[in-house]
C-alpha cells in the first residue's frame, strides 16, 4: 500500500462506520455502497478526515451514473459538497469524447482509475476557470484522485434545486444571466460547458449556478463550436416554456464576437 495512505486504523474504522450508517439511512444497497466507497476511496476519504478537511457525511445531494454528490460537514462545522466518481462503471467512451483534444490531459497508458482521476482533475480545473471568470459555480476546494471537494450550494435544510425543478419569479432574468455565463465561459474562462441544460444548473436565492463541468472543453477542442451551439440550443429551448423567444444564431454570433462580456 502506498505510504500516502498510511493512516491509523481509527480513521478508517470511523469512516467505514459512517458510510455504513449513511447507507442504511438513505437506502443504498450493498452493490451501490461498494461502487462508491471501495477500499481505496475509503482510504482517500479517511485522509481528508485526518487532514480536517471534512469531519463526516450528512446526506446525498444527487446520485448519478458517473458520480454521487454528498453534503458533508467540515471540522469547522461548515457544509461542503463532496463528489465521488464511481470507479467501476464510468463510461469511458463518454469520457474520451471530451478529453481527447484537450492538451491539459493525457489518457495514454492510463488505467481505469487513472482515467477517472483525470476526469475529476478536469472538473476541478474547470471550476477554477469559472471562478476566475466570475461565473457562479461551486468553488473548488480540494481534489484527491476520484474525490472532489467543493462549495455547497444550498441552505441548512436542503441543497439548491436544479433549474428543471425550480419555480422562477423572473425567468427572463435567469435566462439572460445564463447566456451571460455561457459568454463568460467562452470569452474569459476559455471553455465551453458542452452539456449545459436545465439538469446541470442550480437555482439558489433566485440566482443560477453552473454545475457538472467535468466535460467542459477548451476552445481548442475540435468540437468546441458544436458544443457551444448545443449549449445555446438547450437553454433557448428550455426557456420557451416561459414564452421567452430568442434567436440561437444571433446569440452564438454575439458570444463568439466577444461583444457582450463585461
Amino acid at each position: 500500500m502506498s505510504s500516502d495512505f498510511t493512516l491509523s486504523d481509527k480513521w478508517l474504522k470511523k469512516l467505514d462506520r459512517q458510510t455504513q450508517e449513511l447507507a442504511c439511512r438513505i437506502g443504498f444497497d450493498r452493490k451501490t455502497l461498494d461502487e462508491v466507497f471501495d477500499k481505496t476511496t475509503l482510504l482517500r476519504l479517511s485522509k481528508l478526515i485526518s487532514n480536517k478537511i471534512i469531519d463526516h457525511f450528512d446526506f446525498p445531494i444527487s446520485t448519478g451514473k458517473e458520480a454521487i454528490v454528498f453534503r458533508a460537514v467540515t471540522s469547522k462545522d461548515e457544509f461542503v459538497a463532496i463528489k465521488i466518481y464511481r470507479t467501476s462503471n464510468l463510461a469511458f467512451k463518454h469520457i474520451a469524447k471530451y478529453i481527447d483534444g484537450d492538451p491539459r490531459f493525457n489518457l495514454i497508458n492510463k488505467s481505469r482509475r487513472g482515467i477517472i482521476d483525470e476526469w475529476a482533475k478536469k472538473e476541478y480545473k474547470n471550476l477554477g476557470r469559472l471562478k476566475n471568470a466570475n461565473v457562479r459555480a461551486p468553488i473548488p476546494i480540494k481534489k484527491m484522485n476520484n474525490i472532489l471537494v467543493m462549495q455547497y450550494i444550498g441552505d441548512m435544510e436542503r441543497p439548491a434545486p436544479l433549474l428543471k425543478d425550480s419555480t422562477l419569479d423572473n425567468p427572463k432574468k435567469i435566462f439572460d444571466t445564463i447566456l451571460r455565463f455561457i459568454s463568460l465561459m467562452y470569452n474569459k474562462a476559455g471553455i465551453v460547458h458542452a452539456d449545459l441544460s436545465a439538469y446541470n444548473i442550480l437555482i439558489y436565492q433566485d440566482k443560477p449556478y453552473i454545475i457538472d463541468v467535468g466535460q467542459g472543453v477548451l476552445l481548442e477542442h475540435p468540437e468546441s463550436i458544436e458544443f457551444l451551439k448545443r449549449d445555446i440550443h438547450n437553454i433557448v429551448q428550455y426557456f420557451k416554456k416561459f414564452d421567452i423567444k430568442a434567436d440561437e444564431k444571433e446569440i452564438f454570433n454575439r458570444i463568439t464576437k466577444n461583444s457582450d462580456v463585461s
